[in-house]
């Protein structure tokens, strides 16, 4: 993980913006690796909703953790819009979310 974003921090800093392939390509290789260090996706989601329940005394989905996740993501690009791996977290999300959908 560390090695892609510094990766994608020297792109950056170089000045030459990546593409939208690279980007995604970035993407899909942070969540082969977070899936590695964290497990099923599915899994992690639902447990993250159950605790985000009790804490939150209401029903939350795995969904809604999704949606809440890139929120949070957002809102750290607003205050720094060069923070890629923010991006590449948003991207992430959004690609998980049909998995918590289910």
């Amino acid at each position: 993980m560390v090695k892609i974003l510094k990766e994608i921090d020297q792109r950056w800093c170089d000045g030459k913006p990546m593409t939208s392939e690279q980007i995604l390509e970035q993407a899909a290789a942070v969540i082969a690796e977070r899936g590695a260090a964290y497990g099923d996706f599915g899994e992690s989601i639902t447990a993250i909703a159950k605790r985000w329940s009790i804490t939150l005394d209401r029903h939350v989905t795995p969904s809604q953790v999704v949606l809440c996740m890139i929120d949070l993501k957002l809102t750290r690009l607003r205050h720094d819009p060069t923070h890629h791996d923010s991006l590449l977290d948003i991207i992430g999300y959004t690609a998980l979310l049909p998995e918590a959908i289910r």
